[in-house]
């Protein structure tokens, strides 16, 4: 069993530090990627194309929204851009999205309010379409907020998120599209003073998913906890790239992503950056990924990337494994009367129970579950979900 290694003779453009990445709400501030540079290097940029031009079908998804009476729907403009911590898009994609979309889906959360049930937004896709969702939480409250997205198609979406001083949020993104989908995504959180961001990504469908999730704080003493898990099938390309930016003192951010592997071609990718600035003392940040090749014909990429400008930091580090499916640990459980199908199960199941187990909603986590079961029973029958 190997992981399939390409060599690509092409020019990287790497910019010297985050701070040059480009940022606007302009689209033509933006130029077409090419797939060169580093931002967009594994990215199928022939499978995407369609999604970094305008769209002729903006509004091709139903949404759906349920469990809350602080949820409305605005036009989208100018105006509707929050506070000075609000998503700017950095990427042509993100951009077109913010200029594209309709309206804006408005999930507010007043400050000092405990919801006790999680706010469902669904959006089920059927041609293409431009997405926008902003989630405020006000001071000293507490929230789950839910994104499902299912159905076909081509979309673009903007995700941005600020959470008031001492709140908590936890935002469950997940990616369940049909198999012919594809989908560009920009999550981005402020994280206000002694606030705590729990973000969990599932990503199990699609054609193609690229997300981007960026963090930064508005205060000491913020947390961030960001933990993913994706399963690639045979051609399935999925993307997952994230920027936490350490920008004031005394914060915490902790990245765990799994992701599994199975079939020719599929492609898993994960970029992990992380910098903490010089203002940025007493930062304890840790991430790490980790990925399970199954089959023959698999390749992941895996790219830890750790920038630190001051000395005084409480920790900071990262890690990256990527490993084939281990015989022994299937020759132990079978040695113990198990069949192979369920000792295969129990180790896959082993391997995404430190995220999959944190999503709050035990509906979602139950749903979450059997999408890993259908996956693993395709595992050695040659078979695709």
């Amino acid at each position: 069993m190997s992981v399939i290694n390409e060599e690509r003779e092409i020019a990287i453009t790497v910019p010297k530090d985050k701070s040059e990445v480009v940022a606007s709400f302009s689209p033509s501030d933006f130029a077409a990627p090419t797939g060169r540079e580093e931002e967009w290097r594994f990215t199928p940029m022939r499978r995407v194309r369609g999604l970094l031009g305008a769209l002729e079908t903006i509004d091709g998804a139903d949404v759906i929204v349920e469990g809350g009476d602080g949820v409305v729907t605005l036009p989208n403009s100018a105006e509707v851009t929050g506070s000075a911590g609000a998503l700017i898009p950095v990427d042509l994609a993100s951009a077109l999205a913010w200029q594209g979309a309709g309206s804006v889906i408005a999930v507010d959360v007043p400050a000092k309010t405990d919801l006790a049930e999680p706010v469902t937004v669904t959006i089920t896709g059927a041609t293409s379409s431009y997405q926008r969702v902003r989630i405020t939480v006000g001071a000293d409250a507490s929230a789950t907020v839910v994104i499902n997205h299912q159905g076909s198609g081509s979309h673009s979406e903007n995700i941005e998120v600020e959470i008031g001083d001492r709140s908590t949020l936890k935002l469950v993104v997940i990616q369940d599209w049909n198999r012919d989908a594809v989908h560009l995504g920009r999550i981005h959180t402020r994280v206000g003073r002694d606030a705590t961001l729990t973000q969990v990504v599932a990503t199990f469908g699609g054609d193609v998913v690229r997300l981007v999730s960026t963090v930064d704080y508005d205060g000491p003493g913020g947390s961030a906890e960001l933990l993913g898990a994706f399963f690639a099938d045979a051609g399935q390309h999925l993307e997952h790239r994230l920027f936490v930016d350490h920008n004031a003192p005394h914060c915490r951010s902790n990245v765990v992503y799994k992701g599994a592997l199975q079939g020719e071609h599929a492609h898993s990718v994960w970029i992990g950056d992380v910098l903490i600035r010089a203002k940025a003392v007493g930062t304890d940040t840790y991430e790490i990924n980790r990925n399970l090749v199954l089959t023959d014909g698999a390749r992941a990429d895996s790219v830890p990337n750790l920038e630190i400008e001051t000395g005084e930091v409480t920790g900071a580090g990262h890690a990256s494994a990527t490993g084939r499916f281990d015989d022994e640990q299937l020759f132990y459980l079978q040695a113990r009367g198990i069949p192979a199908d369920e000792a295969r199960r129990l180790v896959v199941r082993g391997f995404f129970t430190e995220v999959l187990d944190q999503i709050p909603n035990e509906a979602i986590r139950t749903r979450l579950w059997a999408a890993v079961d259908d996956e693993i029973g395709a595992v050695g029958s040659g078979v695709a979900s």
